[in-house]
């Protein structure tokens, strides 16, 4: 059995703004990030990882970093580009209210109903390609680790659906409980038989502050 421990990166200057940052924006953590990602890895402690993997876009990367450092054992950060988020085309650095008015069709689908997204209004990439991208990297990574624990630093929108994806959610019903945190940890436990099941959905309660609107995707 492998026990993939899914971490969104830490909060950045853009998820304080309110701003789309996808696979092609970026912004700097919040210095109040690296405490949280400290306290983070306090909750990692408890267990034994055979590897870490990230994203290789920097707010994640860094985020990722920061974990290896802080844990007993020493890992490598390794960068897996199928662990990147959505490609979310022009919306990429708009404030999510200019969003609103610019593409609210869009908008709605992308954040509430999945099966109605249609990416290519936007140049941006869909839910079928990500996950065309996404699974296949997280399966390799279950292969190279049977019996182990192994953490993956990616992306809310990406990890939300992906996750939910390999649990077997339909399009309709990914966004059906919500979204996930900055900073925040979500587990699964796989087989040999490829079938997955939630431990925990969007664990944030080893941070000491109390979770905003502005830290859900």
């Amino acid at each position: 059995m492998t026990k993939l421990f899914f971490i969104r990166h830490g909060k950045t200057q853009w998820n304080l703004e309110g701003r789309y940052q996808g696979a092609h924006g970026d912004s700097p953590l919040l210095p109040s990030s690296y405490q949280e990602i400290k306290q983070l890895v306090n909750f990692l402690k408890k267990y034994q990882f055979g590897a870490i993997y990230s994203s290789p876009i920097q707010r994640a990367r860094i985020t990722a970093t920061e974990i290896a450092k802080e844990l007993p054992q020493q890992l490598q950060v390794q960068s897996v580009a199928g662990l990147r988020e959505f490609d979310l085309g022009k919306m990429e650095g708009m404030k999510f209210s200019d969003v609103a008015l610019k593409y609210p069709q869009e908008l709605a689908a992308f954040r509430y109903h999945a099966d109605q997204y249609q990416a290519k209004k936007i140049a941006g990439e869909s839910f079928p390609e990500l996950f065309q991208r996404m699974t296949p990297a997280i399966e390799q990574i279950v292969a190279a680790h049977p019996q182990e624990n192994v953490l993956l630093v990616s992306h809310g929108a990406a990890l939300c659906a992906e996750i939910r994806h390999l649990l077997g959610y339909s399009l309709a019903d990914l966004r059906a409980n919500g979204g996930l945190a900055n900073t925040s940890t979500t587990i699964l436990k796989t087989t040999t038989d490829e079938k997955f099941e939630c431990l925990a959905w969007n664990k944030t309660d080893y941070l000491e502050r109390k979770i905003t609107a502005s830290d859900i995707v």
